[in-house]
Formats: C-alpha cells, sequence, structure tokens
C-alpha cells in the first residue's frame, strides 16, 4: 500500500520549465547537491518512511533505497515486509503483498523532468531551473550537519507543492526529503548508512514476478 500511494502520487507529467531567480545561498547548496548527485554512480541508503495524511493518518515504512540515474530504482521495505517498488529503466513495478496480495502492477515508466518515485532525480535534476529555492536552516539529521532548503516547482503540473531537501554540508549527499503533496499529504523520507558509489548488481533493478503472482498492467 505504501508503495503504492508513494508510486501513484509521484507518476505525473510536466510541462515547459521556466526559469526564475532563487535564494543565491540555497540556490548554491542546490546547485553543489545536484553536481554530487550526478558525479554519482549509484546511491544506496536505508531508508524510514513517513506519511502524514489526514484521510488515512500516519504511515510508517522502512527498507532499503538504491538508485542509479533517473530511471533505476530499487525500493525493498522490510516493513511491510516484502513490498517492493522497482524502476528497470523501461517500467515500475510496484509489489505490495501486504496490501493487495496475489498481483503486481507494471506501468511505463514517466519520464522528466519528473521521473516518477525516483525522488532524489526529480528533486537534484537541474533544480536551480525547476525550482523556486529558498534557505529554511540548519539541522543536524542522525549525527550529519545538513542545510535545509526549500524547493517549490515552477512548473504547476508537478504532484507536489513544496519540497524540504537536508543536504549534508560536509558530503552534499541528501540526508532527508520532506514533499508536501497536492493532496495535502506530507512525505517524510530519511535516510541512514549512506553509500555513494558502492557497487550495484544489474539484478538489483531487475523484478522477477513471483509464482502465483498476477501482472496488471497500467
Amino acid at each position: 500500500m505504501l508503495a503504492l500511494l508513494w508510486a501513484a502520487a509521484l507518476a505525473g507529467g510536466a510541462g515547459p520549465v521556466l526559469q526564475v531567480p532563487s535564494d543565491s545561498a540555497a540556490a548554491a547548496i542546490a546547485t553543489r547537491a545536484a553536481e554530487v548527485y550526478r558525479g554519482l554512480s549509484a546511491f544506496q541508503a536505508d531508508f524510514q518512511q513517513v506519511i502524514e495524511d489526514s484521510m488515512l493518518g500516519d504511515l510508517a515504512s522502512s527498507g532499503r533505497l538504491i538508485q542509479a540515474g533517473t530511471g533505476k530504482l530499487s525500493m525493498q521495505f522490510s516493513d511491510p515486509k516484502g513490498d517492493a517498488l522497482v524502476m528497470d529503466g523501461q517500467w515500475l513495478w510496484v509489489y505490495t503483498p501486504s496490501t493487495a496480495p496475489g498481483q503486481v502492477i507494471k506501468m511505463p515508466l514517466p519520464s522528466g523532468p519528473t521521473f516518477g518515485p525516483n525522488v532524489l532525480a526529480w528533486l537534484l535534476d537541474d533544480p536551480v531551473r525547476r525550482y523556486r529555492i529558498s534557505f529554511v536552516g540548519a539541522e543536524t539529521v542522525n549525527g550529519t550537519q545538513t542545510d535545509m532548503i526549500a524547493l517549490a516547482p515552477i512548473d504547476p503540473s508537478l504532484p507536489f507543492v513544496r519540497a524540504v531537501l537536508w543536504v549534508g554540508r560536509d558530503d552534499g549527499l541528501p540526508h532527508r526529503v520532506q514533499v508536501k503533496e497536492k493532496s495535502g499529504a506530507r512525505r517524510t523520507l530519511s535516510f541512514t548508512r549512506l553509500r555513494p558509489n558502492a557497487p550495484v548488481s544489474a539484478a538489483t533493478f531487475r523484478f522477477t514476478v513471483p509464482s502465483g503472482v498476477r501482472v496488471v498492467e497500467r
């Protein structure tokens, strides 16, 4: 369920990108974070996700995130155990046996400037052109000193109204992401045990349909 909500909320399209001035300090932080991100062969981290929704209440989940570029992502959930969200470069697979046993959803990958559930890609791919950026403050996240920047989409068709990114002051990596969706729901992803550029097997981004599971194409 959590994986499906995440995929559905972030799979929107977008129109032309405009350019507006951004807070200079925040823009510099975003620019550095984007450069660090572009230089990564892969990004791995444990994640803790919290969804705050006035209709559904608070939902928490956790697991392991691995991503490489804009089209490849693996979110393997340890809670709810067995849930998975995989982008293989062509398709997005959403498997949630915790709430929908016996089926997996398969859908084409959305294209930029949003990249479906790959939240890091659509926040760090050319952020200064795509968002109005402002400095929020500084905060220590899991022992790492970070700078907080807010990103407001210039394009109103994007599926969220505001995001906050916690960028490591020393490493330039994302340590936490918070997104406020148009529905009013707020999602927070916190990362621990970050492993930039750690080797990743091609099998990481390959979803194998379990025996007896029906594929539902959308």
